[in-house]
């Protein structure tokens, strides 16, 4: 029996799944124990039903098999909760999945564990709602997590799940990241589809995750990338992200920091 959900990155997770050094059902059932004994206030609906079906038929030759993963709220699930983390629409119910979830789910192989908290509608850089209440930050209860991808933050970096999906429009990923310290990234646009509802989108919000490792994030990329009919903006993908870490030669090559933003 796994006391303890997996502490490390995503791909070394998948990696001891297919060593036989651990189960996906033993995996879930930690990290539901862990989720229950949490005070981070980071997920708005569990579906241990769902999650349990799936971790017992997981396919451990696929990328992230077996993995348990939460989905920001923002992005839809059928069948489950589609509030976009207000009291507005607090009783509507997702009639079809997002795209870019999908391919985590067919491509990926992950386990939905559910739904991590955002802010309202992804309009603020820390995820406090009514809906939801406040999200905590893993490195000190009552600090703010930030925002809008706070709860998935919250459950990567507090060892509740070790992948988790974002979206990524002012700093919603990247914020998160920062506060908690994840690796977050905001790709090229269109790079992750965000069919089918593309056009309800602003056109400045990117798909992704938080997490663990540089590779985490990549593989994420490889699975999830690629064009969409239902995203006009989609964009073809050149596959490889993971297996070209490590390839390139750093060596003079400058990294560009805004120590402020223009903020005094």
């Amino acid at each position: 029996m796994t006391d303890l959900p997996w502490q490390n990155d995503a791909c070394s997770l998948v990696d001891a799944f297919r060593a036989g050094e651990r189960s996906p059902l033993e995996e879930l059932d930690a990290t539901l124990a862990a989720i229950e004994g949490s005070k981070l206030n980071c997920w708005s609906h569990l579906d241990p039903e769902r999650a349990r079906a799936a971790a017992e038929k997981a396919d451990l030759s696929l990328p992230f098999g077996g993995v348990p993963t939460g989905i920001k709220e923002l992005e839809a699930v059928e069948g489950w909760p589609d509030t976009g983390a207000s009291l507005v629409f607090e009783d509507r119910i997702a009639d079809e999945t997002t795209h870019h979830v999908q391919r985590l789910f067919d491509r990926g192989g992950v386990v939905p564990v559910g739904l991590t908290t955002s802010s309202e509608f992804g309009g603020l850089n820390v995820s406090i709602t009514k809906l939801n209440g406040i999200a905590h930050n893993p490195w000190q209860h009552g600090r703010t997590v930030g925002g809008s991808s706070g709860g998935s933050a919250a459950a990567v970096s507090g060892g509740l799940v070790s992948l988790a999906c974002g979206g990524d429009g002012g700093g919603s990923i990247r914020i998160p990241a920062g506060y908690t310290g994840l690796l977050g990234m905001k790709g090229t646009f269109g790079r992750i589809t965000r069919g089918p509802g593309a056009y309800s989108r602003p056109n400045t919000v990117v798909l992704g995750n938080l997490a663990r490792s540089v590779r985490d994030a990549a593989r994420y990329y490889d699975v999830c990338a690629g064009t969409d009919p239902w995203d006009p903006t989609s964009l073809p993908s050149p596959g490889g992200w993971e297996k070209g870490l490590g390839t390139q030669d750093l060596k003079g090559r400058k990294v560009a920091i805004v120590p402020s933003l223009g903020v005094v």
